[in-house]
């Protein structure tokens, strides 16, 4: 009498966690596309600066396969992680292309984005680097106790960071290319 039988597991609790993780990480990306475009002043820029997030996130995610394909609440983390990653690079070549068409003269057009792709690689190159240097020995260790939450973070982060660089260095090139002086033109229409 008043006893009864309960299924108690972490089974709910965790994907309760992770529903809560997604959603911050939702949140997470509005956010960055809002700064994106109060950094810009400029939709269209925002969403060239903002291109590199998915691929940066499918970068993680290739990288959880390849280490197993267990998604966990580590590994959610490390996509949080990887959105500022990919912000940041692509803040870094957009601010230098506008820098060189403003400030140092340089007409809009293809020399202009080589310089400025040019001027950024090894600022992000070595970024990324420095990331997957410092978290190589996670990976490497990871099965020793007490890492077993951070690996799968890392992980994540180390393909989003690989990702985000490529993304960075070779697409949003081009897309800036293709609507940057539109979208200069938008940020004019609009101050005035």
């Amino acid at each position: 009498l008043e006893y009864h039988p309960e299924v108690l597991g972490e089974y709910t609790e965790a994907r309760n966690v992770q529903y809560r993780i997604l959603g911050i990480t939702l949140a997470a990306l509005v956010w960055t596309f809002l700064l994106l475009q109060a950094c810009f002043g400029s939709w269209r820029l925002s969403a060239i600066a903002f291109l590199g997030l998915p691929a940066a996130l499918a970068g993680g995610v290739l990288a959880v396969f390849a280490g197993g394909g267990v998604v966990s609440i580590g590994s959610l983390v490390g996509f949080l992680a990887v959105i500022g990653i990919a912000a940041r690079n692509g803040i870094l070549l957009i601010e230098r292309f506008q820098h060189l068409e403003r400030h140092e003269g340089e007409p809009f057009g293809l020399g202009l984005v080589m310089r400025g792709a040019r001027e950024r690689l090894s600022p992000i190159l070595a970024s990324t680097a420095a990331i997957i240097a410092a978290l190589l020995p996670i990976v490497l260790f990871g099965h020793i106790p007490g890492l077993e939450i951070a690996r799968p973070t890392v992980v994540v982060i180390m393909g989003g960071a690989v990702a985000s660089a490529l993304v960075t260095l070779f697409i949003l090139p081009a897309l800036y290319l293709a609507v940057g002086a539109k979208a200069e033109r938008q940020g004019e229409i609009a101050l005035a």
